[in-house]
Parts: C-alpha cells; structure tokens; sequence
C-alpha cells in the first residue's frame, strides 16, 4: 500500500482520482456524481483500514459489508453486492456512516468500471495512514474541481477559500466556541474554523478537545451535499466514522433553534424565494411561495436571504458573533428588508461589512457582502450599534476564477484594518454612525461613496485584456475537456476489445 506523505503526492494523488473521472463520464457519471461516488467508496476503505489496526480497532462497518468483501467478488458479482451494502449502511443516518450512505445510489453501471475503481485506484492508497491535511486537501481539491462543472449546479455550494480563511481570521474562533453554519455546503467554513482553532491552540489541546463533536456542526438541506460534507469533516479529522453525525440533514429555516451558539459563519443560498414547486396532470408547473411559521422571526417574508438572516441572529446566545455572507438586496430591499435591518442595528451590533468584488463565485454576477454582528443583552432604551465601519473591496477590483483568481493575500489589508487597535478611516475603510446609517432612505446598508476608475474612462466593469482573456481559458479548457472525453472513449473501446 501507498503511505501519502507529502503535498507533491497529494497532487499526485489528486490527478489520478481525477484521471477516473473522465472514464466514468463515458458511462453518464456528472463530475459532482464522480466525487459523491469516490465518498462512497472511499468510507469503505477508511472503515477497513480501522478494523484492521493491530491497536485501537474499531469496527464501524459489519463484514459482511466490508471493504474486503467488495474486493472478494468478482466485477458480475460485485455491482449487485455494492448496491446491497449501500442500502444496508445507509439505514441510521444520525450516524456518520448513516449519513454518508443514506439515500446513496451505485451510478457506476459498468461493473467492470466499478472493480477497476475500487482494486487499481482506492485500494492502493492507505487513507487512514495519510495525514489529515493530505488527503483532506485532495479531497477538497476535488470538490473545488466538481464546483467547477456549471453544468451540475454544484458551484453554489462552494465559497472561495480564500474569503472563508479571511473571514474566520477574523472572527478568530476559540476552543470554547460552539460553532455552526446553517448552510454548510460541502463545510469550508466549518473546517476553516477547526483548523483555525488547531493552529492557534494547538499546544494546549488534546485531540478529543480539537476534534469536540458537538462543537463544530452544520446544517444542509441538500442530502447528497450534506454526503460531502461529512466526509470533508472526517478526511480532516473532526469528528468520528463510528460515531455521531456532524451535519444535520433539513431546512435550517422551518423551525426555532434548539440550541444557540457562540459563533455563526455562513454563506446561505442567494436564491431570493422560499416555496415548492408541483406539476398537474396537464404537466403545468404551479410555484407557491412559502413564508415560514416562526414566532421568533421579527418579520415574516418569503424572502429566503432575509430569513437565513434572522435566522442566524436568532441563533446566537448573548455575546455570540456572526459573520455572513449576504447579496446586496438583503442590504437594500424595502418592506420587511428595511425592518429587519432595524431590528437588527438596534438589537445587535452590527460593527463591520465587507463589500466583495464580482468574478470570485462560481455563480456569475453575484454581488455579496459580508455582515459582521454581535448579540448584545436586551437594551431597549438605546441601539446596540453605534458604527458600522464598512470596507469597499469592490470598486476597482477585478477578479475571476482563472486568469486573476482571488487569494487569501488580497484580503490581508481587510483583516487588518479589522483588527486595528483603533480604527482608522482609509479610501477603502469609512465609518458611519447609527443616526446616519437609520436616516438613509429604507435603512439602506448598500452603501458606496468610491468611484470606479474604469467608469470614469468609460470602460467596462472588466479590462479588454481581462475579458480576452477569460475567452482563452474557456476555449482552452472546453479543448482540455474534449481530449479527455476522447481519451476516455479510446480507453472504453481498449477495454471493451474494438478498434
């Protein structure tokens, strides 16, 4: 077996799962299936791996079930084996491994396929040997490659690291928070915030201190992404493969929190509208839109961003923090956007908000922000917010997600600026009181005072050269893609013995 200990290995390691991926797409497998199918597989091998330690066995999968008895089968066999232990494993989700496996479904239809996977590629490679930053970043570099493919949708669930390391440098989470995003994605900001926490405090905690199950949790609606993200947990070492579940599977907005917490971090869905879709007889689509029954809310709107908003202030315990990322209309709009912004500045302290640049989502066009706020103890004679100190990291900016992509280090004068002992006033970086701010029409947060260079030349938002550019890479990529498609067909006829 294969020990990978290093980063070089880890890219290795990277373009050989991704190699497969090609070959699966000639049988139908969608690049996010392709990664959700590796999930699958590779708990399997992790749960081998574990039982088979000479010290500190632990028996998460029954034998029956085992990794071992995959590779015991021949490829006519196998497939059928595979589903059934699919359907077995995924039986308790409030477990990690019911989770994972809850719901699954084998997408590999090609048995022969399915055992060149699992005895060329996964068997080869000792995952639980592998260190935690190893093949957790291969693991993530393939979910940034599956929020690459537009096509899937899957980009919605995937915010730029860069921003999720700057923001939680930000918040600095602790080893005594309870922490939690109620849109969790595939978990970046869940991991940030651990390997934060590690990094950090590190030196004065033990394992089970840094790994704390109920410490660090998640909530996604979507159950194949919540798959995801589980596994993103436990590559990283949070959590157990035994034990209880880190992500909780629903709709974060249908009911009042349990439990608060002392720190939020989240990118809800930009989505605007709550509501369920359903189709007559005629084939006619009908959309109702839904507005949550929750007596905690201060408004009751259909309006998805601003519930997740109140949402989360409702979430936290006195003293809790938050930092979200939310689209410029939940800083403008009217109606019940402009009362639970008052409600919001008068009850919490809303201190900072970071105005983005476009070109760093995968979904094109969004324009989003990040609102940092605190809880505060009830004060009804006097607002909690006395400055909201925003920074604008948009005009100017240009950024896209290959030929100028963002990094960590464009958002270090931010997290500075952040952190200053006393703030200071900058081109970027200006104050407004709480009397400005309720005086603006609507309560509008949505505020820039910086002209955009490239509108004073009358240009567009992007440079000429910029644009090229992008035009390049696409074209280069849809070219890179075509000779893997091909490629992978010519392996598919080499197997299959045509000419």
């Amino acid at each position: 077996m294969t020990v990978v200990t290093t980063p070089a290995e880890a890219k290795q390691l990277v373009d050989k799962l991704w190699s497969y991926c090609h070959v699966l797409r000639h049988d139908g497998v969608s690049t996010i299936d392709y990664v959700d199918q590796l999930t699958l597989l590779l708990f399997l091998k992790m749960a081998q791996e574990r039982a088979d330690r000479r010290l500190g066995k632990e028996v998460i999968v029954p034998a029956g079930l085992s990794w071992q008895s995959l590779l015991d089968l021949e490829a006519k066999e196998l497939k059928d084996h595979y589903e059934f232990v699919l359907e077995e494993l995924g039986k308790d989700p409030k477990t990690a491994r019911g989770l994972i496996y809850h719901g699954s479904e084998n997408k590999i239809r090609n048995a022969a396929t399915l055992k060149k996977l699992i005895v060329d590629l996964i068997d080869k490679v000792n995952w639980s040997g592998t260190g935690v930053d190893i093949k957790g970043d291969a693991y993530e570099a393939l979910l940034e490659k599956g929020a690459e493919d537009v096509k899937s949708g899957a980009g919605q669930y995937f915010t730029p690291r860069p921003l999720i390391d700057a923001i939680v440098d930000c918040v600095r989470p602790t080893p005594q928070d309870t922490i939690i995003d109620p849109a969790c994605g595939t978990g970046g900001f869940l991991l940030a915030a651990h390997q934060h926490i590690v990094d950090n405090h590190g030196d004065t905690l033990s394992h089970d201190d840094a790994t704390k199950l109920q410490a660090i949790s998640g909530v996604e609606i979507v159950h194949d992404t919540a798959r995801l993200a589980q596994m993103n947990l436990l590559l990283h070492g949070i959590g157990r493969a035994g034990g209880p579940a880190n992500i909780d599977v629903k709709d974060a907005l249908a009911e009042e929190p349990k439990q608060r917490v002392s720190l939020v971090l989240a990118n809800p869905p930009f989505g605007r509208k709550s509501g369920l879709s359903t189709v007559d007889e005629f084939g006619k689509v009908t959309r109702e839109d839904v507005s949550y029954d929750r007596t905690d809310f201060w408004v009751s709107t259909a309006n998805k961003q601003l519930n997740f908003v109140q949402h989360i202030a409702k979430l936290l315990n006195v003293g809790g923090r938050a930092a979200v990322v939310v689209p410029d209309n939940v800083l403008f709009e009217g109606g019940a956007g402009e009362q639970i912004r008052q409600r919001l500045l008068k009850e919490y302290n809303v201190h900072t908000l970071l105005r983005l640049p476009t070109g760093i989502f995968y979904a094109g066009g969004v324009k989003a922000n990040v609102l940092f706020f605190e809880r505060k103890e009830a004060r009804p004679d006097k607002p909690w917010t006395e400055k909201l100190w925003v920074y604008d990291f948009r005009v100017g900016q240009h950024f896209t997600l290959r030929q100028r992509k963002l990094t960590r280090a464009h958002l270090q004068e931010f997290v500075d600026a952040y952190h200053a002992d006393k703030r200071e006033e900058s081109e970027r970086f200006k104050c407004f009181t709480y009397e400005e701010l309720v005086a603006r029409d609507k309560t509008n947060l949505d505020i820039t005072w910086m002209r955009d260079p490239d509108l004073d030349n009358g240009e567009d938002l992007q440079p000429p050269e910029v644009i090229a550019q992008e035009i390049v890479d696409d074209l280069q990529a849809a070219l890179s893609e075509f000779a893997a498609v091909a490629e992978a067909l010519q392996l598919a006829k080499a197997e299959r013995g045509e000419q």
